[in-house]
């Protein structure tokens, strides 16, 4: 795989560390097959302060957040964009008729085959890959993969869009909501510029860049970039507020008027009403 899908096998050792305890917030069975050994050696390599927690809750938000838009909302067609080792296809309790569509580079794709092909696919429910590389085209072999853009999707964008240029971020968001019809969810989590410039963050940081996977993106303002894409806020939360703390967070969360703070913001957007979908 490309470096930048490793840290898909960082992320995946997290949550593995989460479901051996015994006040675990989910269970993932497979999160330690998708790991490997390198996915535990990049999570000592990446070790810092809130780095396991964080993807405890944020792994946490987006499951509940995920029930929600399908068992409340009815959506039955769930997009991961840049899906790396995510496993909730097959750990989540989907509806049946849900299609899950994962998104993913094709090497990155190809090696989560290989480590879940023993596992067999659940009931009621469909899992479809679709290989590409989400800085060029993409919509197409989606489309081609089956996904309906006159349905309601559920897009999932986790741990992806600080790995991206501002523009690339922009086109990518605004992508998803010109293709999506009403009552379509944008799920995801993105950083704040302060993240990437605090200095108490520099030997993580410069671990990324020389491993090939530099964080390029923040915002400090992500109600305001979801809403120049395109997309309807419906919250903002920080890891340690209310919503997203899961008893996991071990850090006072400083007020957002408070500057030059290091911040992780994981957020749900609706489509507004008044979109038309002209662009499907």
């Amino acid at each position: 795989m490309e470096a930048v899908s490793r840290t898909a096998q960082w992320t995946a050792a997290a949550r593995a560390l989460e479901t051996e305890r015994e006040d675990r917030l989910f269970a993932d069975p497979y999160a330690r097959t998708v790991a490997d050994t390198i996915g535990f050696e990049l999570l000592d390599r990446y070790a810092g302060a809130g780095t396991v927690p964080f993807l405890a809750i944020r792994t946490t938000y987006l499951d509940r957040a995920i029930g929600r838009a399908v068992q409340e909302q009815g959506i039955r067609q769930v997009v991961f964009l840049a899906a790396g080792m995510d496993t909730r296809f097959h750990r989540l309790p989907w509806p049946d008729g849900v299609t899950v569509y994962e998104l993913d580079r094709p090497a990155l794709l190809d090696a989560k085959a290989r480590m879940l092909a023993d596992e067999p696919a659940p009931a009621g429910r469909t899992r479809r890959t679709v290989a590409v590389d989400l800085t060029q085209d993409w919509t197409g072999p989606l489309k081609e993969a089956g996904w309906h853009s006159e349905q309601p999707t559920l897009w999932v964008v986790e741990g992806l869009l600080f790995f991206l240029p501002e523009q690339a971020v922009r086109t990518l968001l605004s992508t998803v909501a010109q293709l999506g019809a009403p009552g379509s969810v944008l799920l995801g989590d993105v950083i704040s510029r302060a993240a990437l410039e605090n200095p108490l963050s520099r030997p993580f940081l410069n671990s990324l860049e020389e491993d090939g996977n530099p964080w390029l993106f923040g915002t400090e303002e992500p109600e305001q970039l979801l809403a120049e894409c395109g997309w309807q806020v419906r919250e903002i939360r920080q890891p340690g507020e209310e919503g997203a703390d899961f008893g996991r967070w071990p850090y006072p969360v400083p007020p957002r008027a408070t500057t030059r703070v290091p911040r992780s913001f994981l957020f749900t957007c609706d489509l507004p009403d008044t979109h038309e979908g002209e662009a499907r």
